[in-house]
């Protein structure tokens, strides 16, 4: 079971980290948010269609075809985990070594992206205060951290709850008698 939670969590990470690095080439480019944030919601749920191939093989592979809604949980769990690290860790790098300004240019994004939808005054002020919060948090490494596993973990945790729901399987596969 950890060989294949660890290369399925490899798989999974080099393909949302490949997609990451791609997404942040074009944003850098284009300065496309929107653009850069479907890329990479796309690839998160590409890479994370990984949980599912994981669970089934231990599944089929290491179980005799049974798994309970709990292993097949937690073999998608530490798939989602893996992955997700190497998401914030490729993060890490990106932000820390080619893109230190990504909150001020997120920020500014945001603020006329307000501006432009015809934010009120209080509508704008607020959105402006929200932004000066993420900017003093993006200083902190930890939060850097954090919230980017919130932008990861939760989808991989819900590819794992349905996963583990569709593959559960207490009893053997019935094959239909030969006439």
């Amino acid at each position: 079971m950890k060989k294949k939670v660890l290369v399925f969590g490899s798989i999974s990470g080099l393909i949302v980290t490949a997609f990451m690095v791609i997404s942040t080439i074009v944003f850098m480019k284009n300065s496309n948010f929107e653009g850069s944030m479907v890329l990479g919601y796309a690839s998160m749920l590409l890479a994370f269609s990984f949980i599912f191939v994981g669970i089934k093989q231990v599944r089929d592979k290491d179980n005799g075809g049974l798994i309970t809604f709990g292993k097949a949980f937690k073999v998608g769990l530490f798939i989602a985990l893996i992955s997700s690290t190497f998401y914030v860790v490729t993060w890490l790098i990106e932000y820390y070594c080619f893109f230190p300004d990504f909150m001020d240019t997120y920020a500014d994004h945001m603020i006329k992206q307000a501006e432009k939808s015809g934010a009120t005054a209080a509508e704008l002020n607020a959105q402006i205060k929200e932004m000066e919060g993420y900017k003093e948090m993006y200083k902190n490494p930890f939060w850097v951290i954090v919230m980017t596993y919130l932008e990861v973990l939760p989808i991989g945790l819900l590819a794992t709850l349905v996963c583990a729901l569709i593959l559960k399987r207490k009893t053997p596969k019935q094959t239909p008698a030969a006439a």
